[in-house]
């Protein structure tokens, strides 16, 4: 079994990586639905949902057998060993919320990769290799280069102060803007066309211009004029697009309200 990351793919082409979160539907079905609807990479959210360590790794197994990228994001401060458990559940790369500083981003590259690069235990039959027996040095030389994807949420006023020591580090690899909390820690929640907001994001992107890391941007659904600033001017190449939750709601929404006109009461 190759491993094929599709956002190193996406970005090494100059194209966009773009991410289906799933947050709500257990059911791996989904997964082809993202597929079919053109998206490259899965978000699967354990921080801000009830999904379990093994309704990620079913979603991440079937992913991995129909060429989309799974990431897992996983709680604050959930601690090594289940980190370990996602990563060892089929995950190709692991989103970290609020990282404050480069110690927090030397903690997730070290639990993500195998020695020397980092520090996580070996196992076997991993499903990113299809369950097979696999050779120690082929699982840690494949694994460390195409799926240990480091994703580091920056979303505090910590993390922007520091996002150039963050970005220097070895290892990581997505710098993902948490547009929500970052907003609130700025002072100015859901103004994403604010002073604050906005010169946070052109920081954010300067340093990962710098140390050619890849600009994200999380959070911001449904906002064309800002989803064009951050991919066409600030250089953003992974975007989480939306989440089940939110293409159910708004679908739904949209529906119900179709009906509602065309009934003549």
């Amino acid at each position: 079994m190759t491993l094929s990351n599709t956002l190193y793919k996406k970005v090494a082409q100059e194209g966009l990586c773009k991410a289906f979160g799933i947050r709500l539907v257990t059911n791996p079905a989904v997964v082809q639905l993202a597929k079919n609807g053109g998206f490259d990479a899965l978000f699967v959210d354990l921080e801000h949902s009830t999904l379990s360590v093994n309704d990620a790794s079913q979603i991440c197994t079937v992913a991995l057998q129909i060429g989309i990228t799974p990431f897992v994001r996983v709680p604050y401060q959930c601690g090594n060993g289940f980190v370990q458990r996602v990563l060892d559940g089929g995950a190709m790369g692991v989103v970290f919320p609020h990282i404050h500083n480069k110690r927090d981003a030397e903690a997730a590259v070290g639990i993500s990769k195998y020695p020397p690069q980092g520090f996580r235990s070996m196992t076997g039959q991993l499903p990113v290799f299809g369950l097979e027996p696999t050779p120690a040095k082929r699982i840690i030389e494949e694994t460390n280069a195409h799926a240990s994807t480091v994703l580091l949420m920056i979303e505090t006023k910590d993390s922007i102060e520091n996002v150039d020591d963050i970005a220097a580090v070895d290892g990581v690899d997505v710098l993902l803007i948490g547009s929500n909390d970052l907003a609130i820690e700025l002072g100015v929640p859901g103004q994403f066309q604010s002073t604050e907001f906005r010169t946070a994001l052109e920081k954010v992107s300067q340093s990962c211009h710098k140390h050619r890391k890849i600009f994200g941007l999380a959070g911001i659904y449904d906002a064309p004029d800002i989803q064009n600033w951050a991919l066409n001017t600030l250089g953003a190449r992974f975007i989480l697009a939306q989440q089940d939750s939110g293409l159910i709601a708004s679908a739904g929404k949209k529906c119900a309200d179709a009906l509602s006109q065309i009934y003549k009461q």
